[in-house]
């Protein structure tokens, strides 16, 4: 042991001490070799920084409720030691302790549960959150969505950050199969204007980025506020009737879908209205970015197929 302390102090680079240590593995069968030094983990977040684990995560909190689906469909559902409100999928997410909301986190308690990775919602967790979180040198891995196939490859980096490898990779397999056969079937379909509705006091719509409007688009539609950044805007009721939509839809999730879609039959003269082009969809498929998109994909494909066959009925 005196001539490999003495070779250690001598050989000074880092590359130089791994190389020397692993020789010795080797050579001797040593075992006081950290396994962390083997299984470090290298992200890229969606918010351009960049995050290295010393191994795979064992201790994850998500701080929002498609983050933690992704994490259980990417197999890793077992690390999860903190969640927020409205994480309740699958079952076995509700049992896991919340720690707040998508906007307010008790950051006591969540230091308590020492998390060795936190996942955020890129455009969703507020900024100044995930500035805190870093200034408490949490590691924190922000993942999000501009494209349909970005489900995809947030299931592979959930899998590698947190060992499960080749679960990740087989569910994000799966996820590009479903897409592609949704896009092949209803992609090239006759293009129809389309106003997807969340709220209707205050009206809240979704804009160009968000994976509503990218599911429009899979079924041949175009939201009509596509050119609007934000992921859920507000918009005028003036500006819904200017644009004049052949399609109107919403979610479920308030349980008075079809409440809201009648207080749009006050303007006959709407596209939509006028052939009852009116559709309600599952917000437990279509508002998360998570497999289960695909889902609502169908049910969305699905109403505009419907409304083509309303506005141009078979002679």
């Amino acid at each position: 042991m005196v001539l490999v302390s003495t070779l250690l102090e001598i050989i000074a680079s880092r590359r130089a001490r791994q190389t020397l240590a692993c020789g010795l593995v080797l050579l001797f069968g040593l075992t006081w070799l950290p396994s962390s030094a083997i299984a470090e983990v290298r992200l890229q977040g969606a918010d351009g920084h960049a995050l290295t684990l010393p191994a795979p995560a064992e201790r994850v909190v998500s701080l929002a409720p498609d983050l933690t689906e992704l994490l259980f469909a990417a197999g890793a559902g077992g690390t999860l030691v903190g969640t927020v409100a409205y994480s309740d999928y699958p079952a076995a997410a509700k049992a896991v302790p919340q720690v707040g909301d998508a906007f307010h986190v008790d950051l006591e308690r969540m230091e308590t549960l020492k998390p060795d990775l936190v996942l955020v919602w890129q455009g969703g967790t507020p900024q100044a959150l995930v500035e805190k979180l870093r200034a408490l040198d949490l590691p924190v891995l922000a993942l999000g969505t501009r494209e349909l196939e970005d489900i995809a490859d947030n299931l592979v980096k959930l899998g590698l950050a947190t060992g499960h490898v080749s679960e990740g990779q087989q569910a994000a397999q799966d996820f590009r199969k479903k897409l592609e056969a949704l896009r092949s079937r209803y992609g090239n379909a006759a293009p129809l204007r389309v106003f997807y509705e969340i709220s209707a006091e205050p009206l809240f719509t979704v804009g160009g980025p968000q994976s509503i409007s990218r599911i429009i688009e899979l079924c041949g539609g175009r939201n009509i506020f596509a050119d609007l950044t934000e992921l859920g805007p507000a918009v005028s009721l003036e500006t819904v009737l200017a644009r004049d939509p052949e399609v109107i839809v919403t979610g479920d999730g308030e349980g008075d879908a079809e409440r809201r879609l009648d207080l749009w039959k006050r303007w006959p003269q709407l596209s939509a209205v006028k052939h009852g082009n009116l559709f309600s969809v599952s917000d437990d498929f279509i508002s998360r970015a998570t497999p289960r998109l695909l889902e609502g994909g169908q049910q969305m494909c699905q109403a505009l197929d419907k409304a083509r066959t309303r506005l141009n009925p078979p002679h």
